[in-house]
């Protein structure tokens, strides 16, 4: 059928429309929006609603949007919805009359519509350093460009809409900067984010989009709106993290290798043991492994952060260190430092981040049970993931000041057995947190770079388990007041140790400052050398060189500040007598060497009573088990003399199945001279060396294909070792492997294949363990390339 002459406007022009839209010969029957478009206008006349109406009653057709323009030589243009019609041109003459305004010349087109949004994902996280994350969403980094490739329904025109819509958390707005619409065809005003159109091909266009470089970092859902048409659609996720290379962002980090250290690395260590014997806990961060970064973004919004909070790193840092220790019921990891891990799995037998944030980001339930390292394991992981440059670090001798005077006290009785009850100031024998790198605008000038962050819940800060981050810059020059809490901080790598012995007199208790040490605490901490598999010591970022005069200005400045808070004495004692004690580490199931160093002003020939106390102790200083008192006189002569003792296997090789927990052998030193009644004491803390195990593992291993680890153990010790187990992780395999072999026999090898094949291609390393219940770990690794 034809379509007829076009008529007397009014009712006679929504009949005919209605009657194009219905007749079934009508060319381009379809279900599509319909644009309709007057190339020629007049005056508002009165008879425009009029005009308005007889639209409005078309049927099926409805008008959905009205804009009309007013004024002579205006365009005209009327969205009408209708399931008849498609895209094919209706042209029709219409005359007006009465001064009601009318079309000239009128064509019905489809309206504009966004059929699919390609994120262009590999071409993107190239440049924005994203390609490793094994997650469904594509992720960008804030501040720096990113491209879309828009699927039309047909060619863009000038008169068409086009708006992308960014959002961000619940009920997004554009004033809570929580909603960001941008027009690629105008300059934006919404908070600095900015699109351009970069290519119109056909039906394709491909639209830049650079966010702003303090945009809220977390998860983002794009809508793109078209008139009245909106694509949305659950696959148009994004990911927007900080980012480090953006020298804008809050985080920018300036050199390439720190970057690829502390955002890129997914491999790297722990340093534990005790100052004299430094050891190496491999630790697999693996921040691109599937679910991972899915997990990170979660934790965003199980904070209490509001989403602009989500801007500033300063803020993510210290709502992710809060969220690492279960409160409340939220929380990644529940601690455990009671050495029974019923229930669980023992802080030292996890290797990585993995599994931890993989299990709770399923079960949503804390994962038991994790000890310092573990926190800084797991926080590390988090903020490398969001774009947080970060470093494990590992301070050995570390205080915990819980009387907040920055000295360490110790009370002892006259056996030189700890007083627990007198203080809960401890001692670690080494400390495990993390170091975020960000600038502090929050803060006066000269506290930028590197911030401690502490997950592991030991002191409440602002009515929460968390610590920091509290700038290096304040930590190295004693401002303990800076937020935040750098007292707490100070104190752990910079406090003074004071030992009392408290003293029975006419039945009234004395206290007798006996040592007072400046340099024992914060020895020797340390962190992964950047690009490179062996230790750094940072420990000049944290503070002035022992017993050097900035080092005791800096204490004194910070007695200064905390004096201001309360009053506050600081003790002073003048040492006549100095004593130390070394010991050697030795091989587990050996007698231990102790040997007692006494420096005097005088050579003159003395008598010196000496007391050692022996107990078996977790890292964090907490008594597991008493061992022994030795006791020796010996007549020194000259201002430095030694005096050794020996500790016999006997007295600790049966107390180590005790504690599901690596030993440490705490020995507490009283050194009396006989003949001026003078007092001094010193403590020394001893690791066991175990007898080394050897892997077998190829250079190189293909996808897909079998890769065995031939492992051989010989148990050189003088007892069984019982629940003997072997472990293999890698982030370049599915799942960790896991194999029991019961009872190894002194002097017993056993060998044992673990076999697994790799899914991912890359150098990956491989972190095999060997554990029982008399020897907690030995780890062996190896750098395995895999191919397709």
């Amino acid at each position: 059928m034809a379509v007829p002459a076009p008529g007397p406007i009014g009712e006679q022009r929504a009949e005919d429309l209605e009657w194009a839209a219905s007749d079934p010969s009508t060319p381009g029957i379809g279900h599509q929006m319909l644009v309709v478009t007057a190339v020629r206008g007049a005056d508002s006349p009165s008879g425009l609603n009029e005009g308005r109406r007889s639209l409005v009653c078309l049927k099926p057709a409805k008008v959905i949007a009205h804009p009309w323009a007013f004024g002579l030589e205006e365009t005209i243009g009327i969205i009408i919805q209708s399931p008849c019609f498609s895209g094919e041109k209706l042209k029709g003459r219409w005359t007006h009359q009465k001064s009601v305004l009318f079309p000239h010349h009128a064509v019905l087109l489809t309206e504009l519509q966004v059929l699919h949004v390609d994120f262009l994902k590999q071409e993107n996280a190239i440049s924005h350093h994203t390609k490793e994350f094994h997650t469904s969403s594509p992720v960008f980094r804030r501040g720096q460009v990113f491209h879309l490739r828009l699927a039309l329904n047909q060619p863009l025109q000038s008169y068409h809409e086009l708006k992308l819509q960014f959002s961000t958390g619940l009920n997004p707005s554009i004033i809570r900067h929580t909603l960001v619409e941008l027009d690629p065809r105008k300059p934006s005003d919404h908070h600095n984010w900015q699109a351009s159109l970069r290519n119109e091909s056909g039906k394709e266009v491909t639209v830049a989009v650079t966010s702003t470089p303090n945009a809220i970092v977390g998860r983002y859902q794009l809508h793109v709106k078209t008139g009245s048409h909106i694509l949305k659609s659950e696959e148009n996720i994004l990911y927007l993290l900080f980012n480090p290379w953006c020298k804008e962002d809050t985080v920018f980090l300036p050199d390439e290798e720190e970057r690829k250290e502390y955002i890129l690395n997914d491999t790297g260590g722990h340093y534990v043991g005790v100052a004299g014997s430094i050891k190496y806990r491999p630790w697999n961060f693996g921040q691109f492994e599937k679910n991972i970064l899915d997990c990170c973004i979660s934790l965003l919004s199980e904070t209490s952060l509001k989403p602009t909070d989500r801007r500033d790193p300063v803020l993510v840092c210290r709502a992710m260190c809060a969220l690492m220790s279960v409160e409340k019921g939220k929380g990644v990891l529940l601690g455990n430092w009671s050495g029974d891990y019923k229930g669980g799995t023992a802080p030292y037998r996890w290797t990585g981040s993995t599994q931890i944030l993989q299990q709770y980001h399923n079960t949503k339930q804390a994962v038991c049970f994790g000890q310092c390292w573990v926190f800084a394991g797991v926080l590390t992981t988090v903020l490398r993931a969001l774009g947080v440059p970060a470093r494990s670090v590992t301070a050995f001798n570390s205080a915990h000041d819980t009387e907040k005077n920055l000295t360490v006290d110790m009370y002892v009785n006259e056996k030189g057995e700890k007083l627990s009850n007198r203080s809960y100031d401890s001692v670690w024998n080494f400390h495990v947190w993390t170091d975020a790198w960000m600038k502090r605008p929050d803060l006066p000038k000269g506290y930028d770079g590197w911030q401690v962050v502490d997950g592991t819940p030991q002191e409440r800060s602002q009515g929460v388990f968390r610590c920091g981050p509290s700038p290096l810059a304040a930590i190295h020059k004693g401002d303990i007041f800076v937020v935040y809490d750098t007292r707490f901080v100070f104190s752990e790598v910079n406090g003074d140790r004071l030992i009392w012995l408290v003293k029975t007199v006419n039945g009234q208790e004395e206290l007798h400052l006996i040592s007072m040490e400046t340099s024992s605490i914060g020895k020797n901490i340390s962190t992964k050398a950047v690009g490179q598999e062996r230790r750094r010591d940072i420990t000049y970022e944290y503070k002035y060189p022992e017993g050097s005069s900035e080092e005791r200005q800096v204490m004194d400045h910070a007695f200064l500040l905390l004096s201001s808070e309360r009053e506050h004495r600081r003790p002073v004692k003048e040492n006549f007598l100095h004593v130390s004690v070394k010991s050697e580490d030795v091989l587990l199931g050996k007698p231990v060497n102790f040997t007692v160093i006494i420096k005097r002003k005088t050579a003159a020939l003395q008598n010196v009573n000496i007391s050692g106390s022996f107990e078996l102790q977790l890292y964090t200083g907490k008594r597991v088990a008493k061992l022994c008192t030795l006791k020796k006189t010996s007549q020194i002569q000259g201002q430095v003399s030694e005096v050794n003792l020996t500790l016999d296997s006997k007295t600790y090789i049966n107390s180590l199945a005790i504690l599901d927990d690596e030993p440490v052998i705490k020995g507490f030193f009283l050194v009396e001279i006989v003949e001026s009644k003078e007092i001094m004491a010193s403590e020394v803390f001893l690791s066991f060396q175990y007898p080394e195990f050897s892997i077998e593992l190829p250079n190189t291993g293909r996808v897909g294909q079998l890769l065995v680890c031939n492992c051989i153990f010989k148990n050189t010790l003088a007892i069984p070792l019982t629940d003997v187990k072997f472990s293999l992780e890698s982030l370049g395999i599915a799942s960790p492997q896991i194999s029991d072999h019961g009872t190894v026999q002194p002097g017993e090898t056993i060998e044992y294949k673990m076999k697994c094949t790799p899914v991912k291609t890359g150098p990956k390393k491989f972190i095999i363990k060997f554990s029982s219940k008399q020897v907690k770990e030995i780890n062996a690794q190896k750098i395995v390339l895999i191919t397709k």
